[in-house]
């Protein structure tokens, strides 16, 4: 348990709000701080699959030095076409404090990251927004990236508002009924959107500086085959009620991992065409295509 006087009443209330939870989208209302765990199946002590530099991310995160990763177990999503379940769904991880959180992304600006990113954060973003805090006041400053699957409730982003530098969620479907039977989540796209409306009322357009993300939005859209994320209802939204200069990586490396294969409309790899005309559709209503 934090100490409530040490911390912002922002990091206050999402430490509330884990407990019974209702941090994300799901609001399952379990007792973390008495050992239950809902759909994401961790408890209120984050689990950490793997630290460091990371140079796998888009270009503008990794500079030279790579994107400084934190890599979380657990997820609010069940994506059947998952390619990291091991972490996701099979939740393979350390305990870690929020002490040693802090100290972690400390060490991470100290050798050379340009960034510290939180892969997988919704389901335990109480400990990590505790942790920001006391990181910055031990001098961090590199910037905080909050890598989500794009599953997250505004009630909560909104506590986020000064701790997050840049958002960077996925948006997967544009139908709640692919969103239902593909991540067992049917609200995914009104819920979806309407994170992403407040990720970029918080930091806006992404900013570079050198050619490295400082701060703003930037969306990630993996293409499906035969259609099946709904792509142009996506990119229409970000270019009509988001920003017409959105940052968006159309990503076209889907395979099917995981429990893809007893999925007929995904078990396969996407075509060529399949993600060319998705790329070509964005760039035609005027988003910022990133690799």
């Amino acid at each position: 348990m934090i100490d409530p006087a040490r911390f912002s009443d922002n990091v206050r209330q999402l430490w509330e709000m884990s407990s019974p939870c209702r941090l994300c989208p799901r609001r399952c209302g379990v007792e973390r701080q008495a050992g239950e765990v809902g759909f994401c199946g961790i408890g209120i002590e984050p689990l950490v699959c793997s630290t460091g530099p990371h140079f796998g991310e888009e270009r503008v995160l990794v500079g030279t030095r790579g994107s400084g990763t934190i890599f979380f177990a657990g997820c609010n999503l069940g994506c059947v076409f998952c390619q990291n379940y091991d972490i996701s769904h099979q939740r393979t991880g350390r305990p870690i404090t929020i002490e040693q959180l802090a100290q972690t992304m400390l060490e991470l600006q100290h050798i050379g990251g340009v960034n510290v990113n939180f892969v997988t954060p919704t389901h335990v973003i109480a400990p990590i927004a505790a942790a920001i805090e006391l990181a910055r006041e031990q001098g961090l400053t590199i910037p905080t990236v909050y890598n989500t699957g794009g599953y997250d409730s505004v009630e909560t982003l909104r506590l986020l508002a000064g701790l997050i530098d840049i958002y960077m969620p996925d948006m997967k479907y544009a139908d709640a009924d692919v969103a239902k039977e593909l991540s067992d989540a049917a609200d995914y796209p009104q819920v979806n959107f309407a994170a992403v409306k407040e990720m970029h009322r918080q930091v806006g357009d992404l900013q570079t500086e050198h050619g490295v993300a400082t701060r703003g939005l930037l969306v990630r859209h993996l293409v499906l085959p035969k259609g099946q994320a709904g792509s142009e209802p996506i990119i229409d939204f970000l270019a009509d009620e988001i920003s017409p200069h959105t940052a968006i990586n159309v990503m076209g490396q889907y395979r099917p991992c995981y429990q893809a294969g007893v999925h007929p409309k995904i078990n396969r790899r996407n075509t060529r065409e399949e993600i060319t005309v998705v790329r070509h559709y964005a760039k035609d209503r005027g988003l910022t295509i990133l690799d």
